[in-house]
């Protein structure tokens, strides 16, 4: 279980994180939500290590991941696509596929089959440079780089942004393949309310830099959704 406990984060002298309070659980997929601007980039960069928390504690399954750099924390377990998605274009979609198990030490035995099964259209692209595919192939290619590196909390960070349809649908079975096979808990930063109402087990709506609902997903009512996320 990933557990944020009264994260606080300052930018520049400006506190951008008060007090956020949430728990992605185990085998289960989390949507954190809010409108632009709201803090939520910011802490998911502090939970791979990218921002530094001045109060608080960030733990997985009960260890404290304050104070570890960002790539040992991936070792801990956090894989993280982040918006933009970084993959290296330049690279071969195979070469990026193996960069990140080849750096955590990982074996990519009978691995890669699995990824083609949850995104065929790697397949037919290996030898292609990764600069070169559209942005919902990258973004698929992003997430199956995350996957071969065997997280125990994979987040992903507006996975649909600027992606055309299909692919969006293609992401959301392999989110619900995921989930359904258990062993993996999901942290979705998303703002496509219908995409998190469908795969989510768990919520939590950010304004201002702290959490002001949460919740399962049941209890993300029309209430909840129109006095924290329209505009």
């Amino acid at each position: 279980m990933l557990k944020l406990e009264n994260v606080n984060v300052s930018i520049g002298g400006s506190r951008i994180l008060r007090g956020v309070d949430f728990e992605v659980p185990d085998n289960a997929v989390t949507c954190l939500m809010g409108r632009n601007g709201v803090g939520k980039t910011t802490t998911l960069r502090s939970i791979v290590g990218l921002r530094k928390v001045t109060e608080g504690d960030i733990t997985l399954n009960g260890q404290s991941l304050l104070g570890m750099k960002p790539e040992h924390r991936a070792r801990a377990g956090i894989g993280y696509v982040p918006q933009g998605r970084d993959i290296f274009p330049n690279l071969t979609v195979l070469e990026n596929l193996k960069i990140g198990a080849i750096a955590m030490g990982k074996s990519l035995s009978g691995k890669l089959d699995r990824i083609y099964t949850l995104f065929p259209i790697l397949k037919e692209f290996l030898p292609r440079k990764g600069g070169m595919l559209s942005g919902g192939q990258q973004q698929q290619l992003a997430i199956a780089r995350a996957l071969l590196t065997e997280p125990k909390v994979l987040i992903l960070d507006e996975p649909t942004e600027g992606i055309q349809p299909n692919i969006i649908d293609q992401i959301g079975d392999t989110i619900k393949m995921l989930r359904k096979e258990g062993g993996m808990s999901i942290l979705l930063v998303e703002q496509y309310l219908d995409f998190c109402k469908e795969l989510a087990d768990t919520f939590a709506i950010m304004d201002r830099g702290a959490v002001v609902a949460k919740g399962g997903i049941a209890d993300l009512t029309e209430d909840v959704i129109k006095a924290h996320l329209i505009v």
